[in-house]
Order: C-alpha cells, then sequence, then structure tokens
C-alpha cells in the first residue's frame, strides 16, 4: 500500500488521487465468512456514492466522507457494495445507492453532494480520503455499466468482495476495467510542447495525451499520441510517475520524451492549439504570471506534476 512519508520520493505521491493508505487485502476477497465479518465489525464504514457522485457530510469546519451502514442505508436501498481494504484496524467500504439524490440527503444541510473534480480542487477532504474516494468512485462507475455478461447477455453478479461479477449463464467472469493513458512531456533543447483543447478553460495549456492501445508499448503510445497530434517525431521516452484518474477509470502513466525535430503540424480536430514553451514561460504558468495570462492545469493533475519537474531542471 502507498506511504507518502515512506515514499516521498515518489513523484507519483505528489499527484491526486494518488496517496491512498488501505491495505487492499486482496489475497482475502473471496473469503466471504472473513469479509462478512468485517462488515459486521462495529468500526466499518463505507463511503457513499449516488450514482457518480459521493456523498459528504460536514463535520464542523470539515467534512467527513465515511458513513456507518446504518447511515448509508437511509440515503436509499444499496445497489452494490464493495470492500474497497482496511485503513489501520478499520475495514472501508463503498456503497452505490440509486443516482437519484435520495429525499433525505437533500434536505439535511448536513450532506454535500459534490462531484469528485470539484471535491478536489476545493481540498475538501484530506488526500487519503480523496484517494479512497478515486478507488470507489471507479470501482463503482464499473459495477453501475456492466449488470450484464458481455459474453451471453445474461445478469451477472457481485463476487470477490466486490472485485468480480460472475455470469451463471455461460461461467465468465469479469473483472473491473482501468483505461491506460499515456501523458508526456516533450522537450527540445530548452523548449517543451503544450497544446490545449477547446474544451479546456480559456488560456489553460496542458501536456498532450491519449489512450494506449491494444499490442502498444508505452513508449510507442507516447511516439503515436505525439505525431498524430502535433505531427512532431519523438525518439527517447522514459516513464516519470503515474495516477490513478477517477474520469471514469483511467491510469495515466507520465512520460518525458525527446523530440527529434520542432516543426508543429497540428490535428485541428484533436487539439485547438499547440507550440512550444520555454523555462521561463512554462515557470509563469505554473504561477500564473504569464503576461498573456496562459496557465497549466492545477496541482491535482499529473500534468502539473510534469510540467513543474520540466520547468525546474528535474528532467530534461
Amino acid at each position: 500500500m502507498p506511504d507518502f512519508d515512506t515514499y516521498p520520493f515518489e513523484r507519483s505521491a505528489h499527484a491526486g488521487f494518488a496517496v491512498n493508505p488501505l491495505n487492499r487485502m486482496s489475497d482475502r476477497r473471496d473469503d466471504a465468512a472473513f469479509i462478512a465479518a468485517l462488515a459486521a465489525l462495529p468500526v466499518a464504514r463505507s463511503l457513499v456514492l449516488s450514482g457518480d457522485i459521493p456523498l459528504l457530510k460536514r463535520a464542523g469546519e470539515t467534512h467527513e466522507a465515511l458513513f456507518t451502514f446504518a447511515e448509508a442505508a437511509a440515503f436509499g436501498t444499496p445497489r452494490e457494495t464493495a470492500f474497497l481494504g482496511c485503513h489501520g484496524e478499520d475495514p472501508i467500504f463503498a456503497t452505490l445507492i440509486e443516482a437519484e439524490a435520495p429525499e433525505n440527503a437533500q434536505g439535511d444541510e448536513g450532506i454535500l453532494q459534490i462531484d469528485l473534480r470539484s471535491m478536489a480542487t476545493q481540498g475538501l477532504v484530506s488526500p487519503d480520503t480523496l484517494g479512497m474516494l478515486g478507488q470507489a468512485k471507479s470501482l463503482m462507475y464499473w459495477h453501475a455499466r456492466h449488470r450484464f455478461c458481455s459474453n451471453c447477455g445474461a445478469p451477472s453478479r457481485v463476487s470477490a468482495a466486490g472485485w468480480r461479477r460472475e455470469c451463471d449463464s455461460c461461467k465468465a467472469q469479469h473483472f473491473p476495467r482501468i483505461d491506460p493513458v499515456v501523458i508526456m512531456l516533450i522537450a527540445h533543447g530548452d523548449e517543451c510542447l503544450l497544446g490545449r483543447q477547446a474544451r479546456f478553460a480559456p488560456g489553460m495549456y496542458s501536456c498532450l495525451a491519449g489512450f494506449l492501445e491494444s499490442g502498444e508499448t508505452v513508449e510507442d503510445a507516447v511516439r503515436r499520441e505525439v505525431f498524430e497530434e502535433a505531427g512532431i517525431r519523438t525518439g527517447r521516452v522514459d516513464y516519470l510517475a503515474s495516477q490513478p484518474w477517477p474520469f471514469p477509470a483511467s491510469l495515466m502513466i507520465g512520460c518525458a520524451g525527446q523530440a527529434l525535430d520542432r516543426d508543429l503540424t497540428v490535428d485541428k480536430t484533436e487539439l485547438e492549439d499547440a507550440r512550444w514553451f520555454s523555462r521561463q514561460e512554462t515557470n509563469e504558468m505554473l504561477a500564473k504570471t504569464h503576461p498573456a495570462g496562459l496557465f497549466c492545469p492545477p496541482k491535482l493533475a499529473i500534468a502539473n506534476l510534469l510540467i513543474h519537474a520540466w520547468a525546474n531542471g528535474e528532467i530534461g
């Protein structure tokens, strides 16, 4: 299990959703009696999601994401429950209720329903809790959209403490899906390549990124995406860091690449713009002091981590 205090040198530990204190105990997931005993403990708690939206309760000036099972049931009938792991001696679960906001939660001023991205950017919960919520959201997103066997179409059922679905009709087994995405800081000399999509906030530039495809290495995915989006050929590619990204269930694989040329041919269907930036400019963008008002993604995103590492000379 990740431990930021033990592994502070890992860049990944500085990314949003990357700090998760749970001992997942994956070797005990098939022991139904053991999982049931954990759920029956007075200290057992559950994160609660209404559809894709987590629920929080106000606790003075802070927010709490962990509920008793009785509290979770009061929001609506649970559709799925999964064991996430143990935080110390305390078992932590995830509970999915219907997507419609429960009436009693809507009428309770102590309950907050807020999307996970906003929760993270506003700093409403601790990094530990944010990591657990990211785990819960990705897992419950998968359950909500995979209730039928993709092999024969029959209804499937939850097993392995929520980490597998079984088809009793054709005996197929299905496991949570993770979508790998490469995201890369491409450099040429003392400049780096950043781009922006039309959906970005005005003035924001970020690293190029794209989904890894079947039969493709991480390095080749970086080279393909950079060439497709910006027309730039890439030579050496190095892994730097990774980040769980629960929107809905991606793993961002952060890389640094060395461009072999500088002439841009921007694919306007993918990017609104792409250009080369100096270290001075990227530092200004990180500090939000760029004279043109340009800026980088927030610290929550691994793109910020990659850009910061390059702008400060940590990577070439």
